[in-house]
């Protein structure tokens, strides 16, 4: 270093700058190689199975020899041969369902409608009452008693069909109907009777 010279400033040292180290430069790692995995082999297509070999004809059969039958088709029943037993499971008829043995038969079926007995009865009497009544009225007093018997018991039964039998309404209305007008011809006969005795007395009694 010099000395300054009169009239000069005097020049600060210049200290030389530091070196700056040189940065490392970074090292980038390789990429790992791809490590492929085992594949398993491709399966190989089944082969296709063979046809089945067409079935030998059969041999011509000999004279006085009497041809085995064809085969049925598949799910026909099996007619079994005479003399021969059927075989198990082959067209072999199914057993019955339970209770439908003997007397199954009877309870099929709608049930049978009970006969209105009083009812019918009730229009037999009306009827026989009222017919039988022109025949029975010309007895004098007693043929009239005779005629109430028949209707008034169809007028009876008339009434028990109506309330035990209401399905036969026909019957037993029509046994009312006869009835009464049986029981009326029994009536109008013993009136007619005792009117005309009564009448004839009187006559014979004035002479």
């Amino acid at each position: 270093m010099t000395d300054p010279k009169p009239g000069e400033e005097p020049l600060a040292p210049n200290p030389s700058e530091p070196g700056v180290p040189d940065a490392p430069e970074p090292q980038i790692p390789a990429a790992p190689e791809p490590i492929s995995p085992d594949l398993p082999p491709a399966p190989q297509p089944p082969e296709a199975p063979e046809p089945p070999a067409a079935p030998e004809p059969p041999a011509a059969p000999s004279y006085g020899t009497t041809p085995p039958p064809p085969p049925p088709a598949y799910g026909a029943a099996q007619t079994p041969s005479y003399g021969s037993e059927p075989s198990y499971g082959a067209g072999a008829t199914p057993p019955p369902a339970y209770g439908a043995g003997y007397g199954a038969q009877a309870y099929t079926g709608a049930p049978a409608k009970p006969t209105p007995v009083y009812s019918l009865i009730s229009l037999i009497a009306g009827i026989v009452g009222l017919l039988g009544g022109f025949a029975v009225v010309w007895i004098p007093i007693v043929g009239g008693i005779l005629q109430l018997f028949i209707p008034a018991g169809a007028v009876v039964l008339g009434f028990i069909g109506r309330k035990r039998e209401p399905q036969a309404k026909a019957m037993w209305l029509t046994g009312l109907i006869l009835g009464f007008i049986g029981l009326a011809l029994g009536l109008l006969s013993i009136v007619f009777w005792a009117v005309l005795f009564a009448s004839v007395g009187n006559t014979s009694y004035v002479y």
